[in-house]
């Protein structure tokens, strides 16, 4: 499949764009990556996502397949090597299951939190909940040295943005959700991820990260506070 056109387009601090880059580079497929301005959206971007109008984006010949999770699953469809799903029918629909709670309960909640600048009890609130579902997923964890056993899976990478976008919310937000001594099994796992050969050279920047979050968090916030 060397010969068939790959695409993917992004934003450098997406992590749903970056967990799609992670399975290509694990699969050792080629791809051609265009970075889209989210705040000033391409035609492209808008002809082959005119629903959501979001990255990712992800062309495979003439086939547009959207949603981070969505691709995921493409890919490991059509690709067939180095699978990221388990062939188990209930352990894969227990690996979607973890991947929708933590999109749902965690990465939700870490981002209010960080944008609730100007209101604390939403943001203690917000960091009750992230630090609850961090709680489960630590147990899903324990004993394991990635989601997927021994080797990085689907969802190593559905959750891969703990081991780098959560650290730069707590620090941008001044929070603790991802508490090193309540949550070992997660840094450790943390360290192991970022440390992969398929994932460690496709992380984004934390200095230029954090420099984003700042800026965002108080434009957010101050949206937040004059829809009040």
């Amino acid at each position: 499949m060397a010969s068939e056109e790959v695409k993917l387009i992004g934003f450098w601090v997406s992590p749903f764009s970056t967990r799609v880059e992670w399975a290509l580079i694990l699969k050792g497929i080629e791809y051609e990556y265009i970075e889209e301005d989210v705040f000033n959206k391409s035609p492209l971007l808008l002809e082959l996502n005119p629903v959501h109008k979001k990255v990712p984006v992800f062309i495979h010949n003439d086939k547009v397949v959207l949603e981070s999770f969505v691709i995921l699953e493409y890919i490991d469809e059509i690709w067939k090597d180095n699978p990221l799903l388990p062939q188990n029918p209930y352990q894969r629909a227990m690996v979607r299951f973890w991947a929708k709670y933590a999109e749902e309960k965690l990465l939700e909640s870490a981002f209010y939190a960080l944008w609730a600048l100007e209101d604390e009890e939403l943001k203690a609130e917000k960091i009750t909940i992230a630090m609850e579902a961090l709680e489960k997923i630590e147990g899903e964890l324990r004993g394991k040295s990635f989601f997927g056993g021994e080797s990085i899976g689907y969802l190593d990478l559905a959750l891969g943005w703990i081991s780098c976008w959560l650290p730069v919310c707590d620090e941008v937000g001044s929070m603790k959700i991802l508490d090193p001594l309540k949550f070992p099994a997660i840094i450790s796992w943390m360290n192991r991820f970022t440390n992969h050969k398929g994932i460690k050279n496709k992380l984004p920047p934390r200095d230029k990260m954090v420099v984003y979050f700042q800026e965002r968090s108080k434009i957010i916030s101050a949206s937040l506070a004059n829809n009040k």
